[in-house]
């Protein structure tokens, strides 16, 4: 059995602050439009709220218009803000109740050959059960199996979909969610979803940590968790540091439940936006924990290169796959599959792909790893 995870960096559309040329960019954007709807929550706006959200719509082009260049300000009941033609704009809203609206961002469409590029990827390396981390939801999810995986060829074979397509919404409102491919073989029992998880300082997951029951061949059953942690970024390094540590804890938590139970097959893995070294994975990597990252195995092969993002140096090793005790022992292979990522000047190495002429085109910033399990 082979397990894939990949970061696709979505699939046909993608916030346009995600989208930019430049990560530096679309990063004030989103720093706003978090800033922007934290201060629309609060129940009463002071002078100082006031003023940071004028200050705010101005640097995202909202403040004559609901239409900005990256996001628009989508009003429901009340108002929130007047726009005189002679004088300032002021906020006229006094607080949460007084209004109902919030800012959003805008999509755009990914390029065509990125969206063909990822099919590629996805289809060459040939996995049973793919996880997959920026699906915008499953009904995307679902076409772009059908009619984009579909339709991709690797080495003049046409590669056969996926049967079982599920994807469930999570907390991040930019339309990047983790979703689940599977074979036909390998069908979905059961699902369970973490989006209301919560500890003393708010809701854990930035997107999910969605749980998958997944039957085997065997008869055995495999329990998959997906998960997508908190950027690096934009945000404070501290507040996001912390972030990651309280989803690592209670991703931990989740599988230490499992053990407890007796499911000795688990996988957990994803975009954990963190390097292995680093304090906030320390719940999942060290600290008594029994997951076994597949980077760390003898039959692991990286190329020369350790990390699995940007240009893969040892400060962009993001992606994971991490194993239960029981599973790292089966292990027959592991690795990363780079082709189609952004090669700089040089384009993509693959010659397979169409040849890439800007970062645009190409699949992913994110290389896919994976597993091969002797089960």
């Amino acid at each position: 059995m082979l397990i894939a995870s990949f970061n696709v960096e979505n699939m046909f559309d993608r916030a346009k602050a995600l989208n930019a040329a430049t990560w530096a960019e679309g990063k004030p954007a989103l720093e706003a439009h978090k800033a922007l709807n934290a201060l629309f929550e609060k129940a009463v706006y002071s002078s100082a709220d006031k003023a940071g959200m004028l200050d705010l719509l101005k640097a995202s082009g909202l403040l004559k218009s609901d239409e900005g260049p990256l996001m628009r300000l989508r009003k429901i009941r009340g108002q929130l803000l007047k726009r005189p033609r002679a004088g300032a704009p002021e906020i006229v809203a006094s607080g949460r109740t007084s209004w109902i609206g919030w800012v959003e961002l805008k999509t755009g469409p990914v390029n065509e050959v990125a969206t063909q590029n990822t099919a590629r990827v996805i289809a060459s390396v040939n996995a049973d059960i793919v996880g997959v981390m920026e699906a915008e939801d499953r009904t995307t999810l679902r076409l772009f199996n059908e009619q984009v995986l579909g339709e991709t060829s690797i080495e003049h074979l046409l590669f056969n979909p996926y049967h079982h397509v599920m994807l469930v919404d999570g907390n991040d409102d930019r339309g990047i969610d983790v979703g689940l491919l599977t074979r036909r073989d390998y069908p979905v029992l059961s699902i369970r979803s973490h989006v209301h998880d919560a500890d003393a300082q708010g809701l854990i997951f930035s997107r999910d940590c969605a749980e998958y029951q997944i039957g085997l061949p065997s008869g055995r059953r495999l329990w998959v968790l997906l998960n997508h942690f908190k950027s690096k970024g934009y945000g404070e390094q501290a507040a996001n540091d912390a972030k990651r540590k309280r989803q690592a804890t209670r991703v931990r938590e989740i599988c230490d439940a499992h053990f407890a139970e007796g499911d000795d097959w688990l996988v957990m893995m994803g975009d954990l936006n963190e390097v292995p070294g680093n304090d906030p994975l320390s719940p999942l990597l060290r600290e008594g924990s029994t997951l076994r990252d597949v980077a760390s195995h003898a039959l692991y092969h990286d190329g020369g290169r350790p990390g699995t993002h940007g240009n893969c140096t040892a400060a962009g090793k993001f992606d994971y796959i991490l194993l239960s005790p029981a599973l790292f022992g089966k292990v027959t292979a592991a690795g990363v599959e780079r082709r189609g990522m952004w090669g700089g000047t040089k384009g993509s190495l693959w010659p397979h792909f169409k040849e890439l002429t800007r970062a645009e085109e190409a699949a992913s910033d994110h290389a896919a790893v994976w597993v091969t399990l002797d089960i």
